[in-house]
């Protein structure tokens, strides 16, 4: 029974990379610094509506944490740790984020319509 469980996950997995990476390599990438001296780099980030991963890099020695309220996402890392976030946003505007474990580091989502 196992060996049939660990089969049908491997075919499931198989029909569904495909369509996943595909998917991935229409989308933007981004990439947002946390920087050692406390700040984020670019503070300001410009991106065009649509979906779009954020890649997020903590340079600095200890955790932080990407939040942003009206984006409804958070995001730990610990020091020296690369993660993403994926966003979806049709709606141009600018929605601030911060470090939640350092509040006064904060930036800013710039959202751009589309051409």
């Amino acid at each position: 029974m196992r060996a049939w469980i660990a089969f049908a996950a491997l075919v499931w997995a198989g029909w569904l990379a495909p369509m996943s990476v595909a998917g991935a390599a229409d989308m933007p990438v981004h990439t947002l610094t946390f920087k050692a001296d406390g700040t984020f780099e670019p503070a300001h980030l410009e991106v065009q509506a649509g979906r779009f991963k954020i890649v997020l890099v903590n340079e600095s020695t200890e955790a932080v944490e990407f939040e942003s309220l009206p984006l409804r996402k958070e995001k730990v890392l610990g020091p020296g740790v690369t993660s993403f976030v994926v966003l979806s946003l049709s709606r141009p505007g600018e929605y601030p984020f911060f470090d939640d474990f350092h509040p006064q580091v904060k930036g800013t989502l710039v959202v751009l319509p589309k051409p």
